[in-house]
């Protein structure tokens, strides 16, 4: 048996559908026995109501299913297939219940006047009824299902408009810190020719390493510490001895996947604001761990501390890396600043393991 999701749910609809029936039928039957005093015992009617009306559903909502699908069905139409179904279902479902009770004899209709005018006049009444109710429910599955599919599109145009904010919010973060780097490459071509060499061929390798995740929707910690190692060393160029630096990735870690670039602006800001300020300079440490099924980043350094946090233009970095956690995991993720005792500032990142 197919047990796919559209399986599952004919199987459940099928199934709430009988029951109703069931109790519709039941009721039926408690209604001729005992209010109109027609018919047999409650078991032979019971049994009467229960092959009449479930043929009836059989005939009008299955056609409806064959002919419309989970469409709409149209009104005229489907009256015509429910006037047409309705006797069929009455001869059919006596045939049926007679079989079943060994009444050879019972006549397919009622012979006598009166007892016929109110047994086709309740079983047209009742079949009405149920026509009725179960175009109400297609009418209402058919509204649901258009809901659904507005839902789905909805998603999707909100996924473009989410991937395009985070690719917006990328490409701000790379040119702040190319722009610092090839202005300060400017500077040494006058002064320091050899390290401006080094520097360059430093900045081709930070260049070759964002080649191959950059632009793409994630990465794994891998690659985003490898771009890290190329972005430090590039950095320590610039700083030479003011600037220490270690990365600490576990190995069972270097596969789960990321947001690209999620560390290189927390990266620089320390350097920016906590290192190069500095006279000596300081370290940087950057590592990743995993506590329970949260992926906690971590750049800690021994910089200004969080007081230089507040320096004019520093906000931009901590806020698109906030803006491009709230996108990707809502409140699941977050930045936090701490202090890092005795001197400088800790950013840790905490978001879903995926």
């Amino acid at each position: 048996m197919d047990h796919s999701p559209t399986a599952k749910t004919w199987d459940t609809r099928l199934s709430a559908h009988l029951l109703i029936v069931t109790a519709f039928n039941l009721l039926c039957a408690l209604v001729i026995t005992h209010v109109l005093h027609r018919g047999g015992g409650f078991l032979d009617n019971l049994v009467f109501s229960l092959c009449i009306g479930t043929l009836a559903w059989l005939l009008i909502d299955g056609g409806r299913v064959l002919l419309w699908g989970d469409g709409k069905p149209p009104g005229l139409p489907f009256s015509i297939l429910a006037l047409l179904s309705l006797p069929a279902a009455q001869m059919g479902g006596s045939l049926l219940a007679a079989w079943l009770l060994g009444m050879a004899d019972h006549p397919v209709l009622p012979t006598r006047s009166g007892h016929a005018a109110q047994i086709l006049l309740f079983s047209v009444l009742a079949g009405l009824s149920a026509t009725w109710f179960f175009w109400n429910r297609g009418k209402v599955a058919y509204l649901l299902a258009q809901a659904e599919a507005e839902k789905a599109r909805a998603a999707g145009i909100e996924r473009q408009a989410m991937q395009a904010q985070l690719q917006l919010l990328q490409a701000q973060i790379e040119p702040h810190m190319l722009f610092n780097t090839l202005a300060n490459l400017q500077g040494l071509i006058a002064i320091d020719p050899p390290r401006a060499q080094l520097l360059l061929d430093q900045l081709i390798e930070y260049l070759r390493a964002t080649l191959g995740s950059s632009r793409l929707a994630t990465t794994t910690l891998a690659q985003e510490f490898r771009l890290m190692q190329a972005y430090l060393g590039l950095m320590s160029v610039r700083m030479g001895q003011r600037l220490a630096y270690a990365l600490d990735l576990p190995a069972e870690l270097a596969g789960v996947e990321v947001a690209p670039m999620l560390l290189q602006p927390l990266v620089e800001n320390a350097i920016h604001h906590g290192l190069e300020p500095r006279m000596e300079g300081g370290r940087i440490d950057v590592g990743a761990a995993r506590h329970g099924d949260l992926l906690v980043l971590t750049v800690r350094d021994t910089g200004m501390g969080l007081a230089a946090q507040a320096a004019p233009g520093n906000g931009l970095a901590l806020r698109n890396v906030r803006e491009r956690l709230a996108a990707l995991y809502g409140d699941a993720a977050s930045l936090t600043l701490t202090p890092n005792l005795p001197r400088g500032a800790i950013a840790e990142i905490r978001m879903p393991l995926r």
